[in-house]
């Protein structure tokens, strides 16, 4: 009996109902501001999506979005239920006015868990002033073929196809047979054969039903036209094939490599010892890999990587270091060694020095017996004259 009484007791508490188990209001986690401001224009259409639903388990289910003003403690709509309104977890404002400005905070709340995270609303009077306020950045590459998007429409489009939209440069209509310019795909324009002049401020706009009204939805954009970056073929122009070191000592070989106009951010550059990366061939970090260099010198690129000897041993007099740089357009490497620089020797200072006492020392010698030689013979023939003047006698 008692066994039965407790499994009921246990079913009972797994059984409740998720409505029973609601997150009290105050314990919501707040996850703080949206990075992205949103910008609009007054008299414009505006759908928020609650930024932190995208995050949230597909599979949750029974969760509620609510929206408020900030330091408000009262919901949207609120007594605004004609122009502003929640739908699908979306906060809508038909039309948007200046008034509206401010931050907005989403709460999504489920059985077991509550969390809210604010957006900011800022809307300004359509006028060419605050056009730099309210323009979406886009590139394309010039001389190719590039797409502007008409940004921020998803929530007003939904899944329709034959969505209409009017496209403009610097407010003046595109012309729709114009080979330069063409409408795809929806909210797509195609731009043909990019030039500089193709840069400026783009407008597109569309056109949204709402209560028996029709507003006017634009979205300014500003193109920026870039440059084709091309990558030449590098050239390695240090370091030297023999590289003199005292064992010992600290040594920096620089490996540089000469770009031209090309790109240095896709060029790859690094060091081999005996056919291995540097880090994997000395793991204790004797010999590593300086930083990466990126520099100019008049209007030419260069990239340097160093490899760094601390200390130079005699193992390295016999290892094969490489320099290798890489990109799409070729793949090159410059073989170096480390030589034992030579030292100062008394031996091989005194050396010629002995040779020069020893041919110096000869020299006299061979003086002083020649000038010895000399003096005997003018005895010995002092000698035999003062003896034939006596036997005359």
């Amino acid at each position: 009996m008692f066994t039965w009484s407790m499994w009921m007791l246990c079913v009972s508490v797994f059984t409740i109902r998720p409505e029973e188990h609601m997150v009290a209001a105050g314990s919501c986690q707040f996850h703080g501001r949206h990075p992205k401001t949103r910008f609009k224009v007054e008299g414009e259409p505006v759908a928020m999506r609650c930024p932190q639903v995208p995050y949230w388990d597909s599979a949750t289910t029974h969760v509620s979005v609510t929206w408020r003003r900030n330091n408000s403690t009262t919901m949207v709509p609120g007594e605004e239920e004609l122009r502003v309104w929640v739908q699908d977890g979306g906060l809508w404002i038909v039309p948007a006015s200046r008034g509206d400005s401010g931050t907005y905070v989403c709460t999504v709340r489920n059985a077991s868990y509550c969390d809210e995270m604010s957006v900011e609303l800022r809307v300004f009077e359509k006028t060419e002033a605050s056009l730099p306020l309210i323009f979406y950045p886009q590139i394309i590459t010039l001389s190719a073929s590039g797409l502007l998007v008409c940004p921020d429409l998803s929530e007003f489009i939904g899944n329709k196809t034959d969505v209409k939209i009017r496209w403009y440069k610097d407010s003046v209509p595109l012309d729709q047979d114009n080979e330069k310019f063409l409408s795809v795909r929806g909210t797509r324009l195609l731009v043909n054969n990019v030039s500089l002049e193709d840069a400026g401020y783009y407008q597109c706009a569309m056109t949204f039903a709402h209560r028996g009204r029709q507003y006017n939805i634009t979205r300014n954009i500003k193109l920026r036209v870039k440059k084709r970056e091309e990558e030449t073929i590098p050239v390695i122009i240090s370091p030297h094939q023999t590289i003199s070191a005292s064992l010992g000592s600290r040594l920096t070989i620089p490996c540089k490599v000469f770009l031209g106009a090309g790109i240095q951010a896709t060029t790859l550059l690094w060091w081999t010892a005996n056919n291995t990366h540097v880090e994997d061939a000395y793991k204790g970090g004797r010999v590593t890999e300086g930083q990466r260099q990126e520099y100019s010198e008049n209007n030419d690129n260069y990239i340097e990587v160093p490899l760094i000897f601390d200390p130079v041993v005699r193992e390295d007099l016999h290892t094969d270091f490489k320099c290798v740089v890489r990109n799409t357009m070729s793949f090159q490497m410059l073989r170096t060694t480390v030589k034992e620089a030579a030292t100062f020797s008394w031996e091989i200072t005194l050396a010629p020095l002995s040779l020069i006492f020893l041919v110096l020392g000869g020299i006299w010698m061979h003086r002083r017996c020649k000038r010895r030689t000399g003096k005997a013979y003018d005895l010995m023939m002092e000698l035999k004259t003062s003896h034939d003047s006596q036997s005359y006698e």
